[in-house]
């Protein structure tokens, strides 16, 4: 099985596998507290309604009213604060629920709005988080220099380490100020921080929901909206440090695939080269098209194979006039002489025949690299002359 294949398979087992266990532990720590709270509600229910002669409808009525009443606790909620509140939480994905468009205009401006602000924020907050990173990466390699250290490179690990506690001071440092201004307990006020930075955003817990904060306190809006967006700016900085590694882990895979089946390509027959190579796997209808594809893929062979030969620098070619007759783009245009130097060379001194090793280097800096020359002559089915260009 290839390695981006089992790797697929081992992610989708342990996502199964954390979904369940996370069932399993929420139904051991909260069914037992649920159901003890759903008695003690049921209880003040029928002692309300016997207190003050309510029916089962005047009760759901009552109950109705509350609930409508509740978003607007805070105070007015659409004007332009609370309106930049709710942007924010749209386009973040917070989306708390404490607010929520009732007008069908409303409505269907708030799926446009975030089916363009979504996306674009977040590619916002994964350029300005990789921004981040580069300096904090600077930083530390010139803090390493300063401190005279061996070895002043900056590691993944240095990086990840830093990125966590970035992320844990911003949460500390939010859930301290929110504890302070809205009455909660640090743990209370830790999980908002956390809820919100996430963009879980559950919306048991909102802040600038008590005694109309949102009109009556400028200074604390103004804080909550630019902590909530430096705070996601660190997080994204992290996850971006984190996540997008593994995300390009199958991306790096694919590349060195393709090195081995090039290097395994040197060396084998030329019938077992053809099945290695990726040759069009489809028949063409036509001579012109089948030769076609083959050019092509032939080209893309050279240059793969071609890619690895930083020891010895000897490639083969063959002159302008030779190549008369033969498909013009069998071999990429990076590789090619220049018409001077093709016609200064159509008389090669050093041409060979195919059957030499056909290099002009001294046989020790060759011995190393006689698998790929002879690769390279695997691969093309026409003679070369030889030319050597700098390492």
């Amino acid at each position: 099985m290839k390695r981006q294949n089992a790797r697929t398979l081992a992610l989708i087992i342990s996502i199964l596998t954390y979904l369940v266990v996370g069932a399993a532990v929420f139904e051991t720590l909260e069914s037992k507290q649920e159901k003890s709270h759903k008695r003690r509600l049921d209880a003040r229910k029928h002692e309300l309604m016997r207190k003050y002669n309510l029916t089962k409808g005047n009760f759901e009525e009552l109950e109705h009213v509350v609930l409508q009443l509740k978003p607007h606790k805070a105070g007015v909620q659409w004007k332009f604060a609370g309106s930049f509140y709710f942007a924010i939480t749209v386009i973040t994905t917070i989306g708390y629920g404490h607010a929520a468009p009732s007008t069908d205009s409303g409505k269907v401006f708030c799926m446009f709005y975030a089916l363009l602000g979504i996306p674009l924020t977040l590619v916002m907050f994964q350029s300005l988080g990789e921004r981040i990173n580069t300096f904090v990466r600077y930083l530390l390699h010139q803090a390493k220099k300063c401190l005279a250290m061996r070895h002043t490179e900056v590691s993944m690990a240095n990086m990840v380490t830093v990125g966590f506690f970035s992320c844990m001071s911003t949460l500390c440092v939010g859930a301290v100020a929110f504890s302070h201004c809205e009455g909660w307990s640090f743990l209370h006020a830790f999980y908002f921080c956390f809820i919100t930075l996430t963009t879980i955003g559950f919306g048991d817990y909102v802040a600038l929901q008590r005694d109309d904060a949102l009109q009556n306190d400028p200074r604390y809006v103004a804080f909550c909206f630019v902590y909530i967006l430096t705070g996601l700016t660190v997080i994204g900085a992290f996850l971006n440090l984190v996540v997008l590694r593994f995300l390009t882990m199958n991306t790096e895979d694919e590349r060195r695939d393709a090195k081995q089946r090039a290097l395994m390509s040197v060396g084998k027959p030329r019938g077992e080269v053809a099945r290695l190579l990726p040759f069009s796997a489809s028949t063409s209808s036509t001579p012109v098209a089948d030769e076609s594809a083959k050019a092509r893929d032939l080209k893309g062979a050279y240059t793969e194979v071609l890619h690895f030969q930083t020891i010895c620098s000897c490639l083969w070619y063959r002159s302008k006039e030779k190549l008369q007759g033969s498909i013009p783009t069998m071999i990429p245009q990076e590789l090619t002489f220049s018409d001077a130097y093709m016609q200064q060379n159509s008389n090669c001194p050093h041409y060979m025949e195919p059957g030499s090793t056909g290099c002009v280097c001294s046989p020790r800096q060759c011995s190393s690299i006689s698998s790929i020359t002879s690769g390279l002559h695997i691969l093309s089915p026409f003679r070369m002359c030889k030319r050597r260009s700098s390492v």
